[in-house]
């Protein structure tokens, strides 16, 4: 079983991003938990920060519930340092899932992102991984993360419109979905751009089933 963990409090998310693992992996057996005690979105330092404490517990009890694998779902990869040493199977971030696996496709990536304040932790994540030297930019949309379920049409299209500006100016094979929230934003630009979409979920959930 793995078990996939949504830091923020918003069901909705939880819900449309293990249907995304399930659909990504069908012979892999995924359950959704959302921490009850966190923010309703994680927009920068802060909020991460006040979600980082209840999700280290879902994270533990998760391991002794006996998970094969456990993500972290938000793409800030929230307390994922710490979240690693308190459980005894592997914790997978969908930010680090992605980067890696842009890495592996191409010699450069941008991530598009919602905020600007979410930009400087996703570079420095970046940079933990060892993968600075892939990274051409980070883009802030200026999409809030619950304008992702609450106004979703207009949300894409300033994600794709990002999307588009990051194939024309960065020179990359990939475009990061910098975001748990845009698990369907690769399927609503389909025809809108050449360069190839990678989305945190989905990469977790293959990165998961394989450990």
């Amino acid at each position: 079983m793995i078990i996939l963990i949504n830091p923020n409090s918003t069901q909705s998310m939880t819900d449309a991003m293990v249907q995304t693992a399930i659909d990504t992996v069908p012979q892999a057996r995924f359950e959704g938990w959302t921490s009850e005690q966190g923010p309703p979105a994680i927009q920068g330092r802060e909020d991460g920060a006040a979600a980082t404490p209840p999700l280290l517990d879902l994270v533990e009890e998760a391991s002794h519930a006996g998970a094969s694998a456990v993500i972290i779902a938000c793409f800030d990869d929230t307390g994922l340092p710490e979240a690693r040493q308190r459980a005894s199977c592997p914790v997978i971030g969908i930010g680090q899932a992605a980067y890696h696996m842009a890495a592996m496709a191409g010699a450069r990536f941008s991530v598009v992102t919602t905020l600007p304040q979410s930009a400087p932790i996703l570079e420095e994540n970046i940079e933990a991984y060892g993968l600075a030297g892939h990274l051409a930019r980070v883009r802030a949309s200026d999409v809030p993360v619950l304008a992702l379920e609450n106004d979703p049409d207009n949300a894409a299209e300033r994600v794709i419109d990002e999307i588009v500006a990051a194939e024309r100016e960065d020179s990359v094979q990939s475009v990061v979905l910098g975001c748990g929230g845009m698990v369907d934003i690769a399927e609503r630009a389909n025809g809108r751009t050449q360069v190839r979409l990678i989305d945190g979920v989905r990469a977790a959930a293959l990165v998961a089933s394989a450990l």
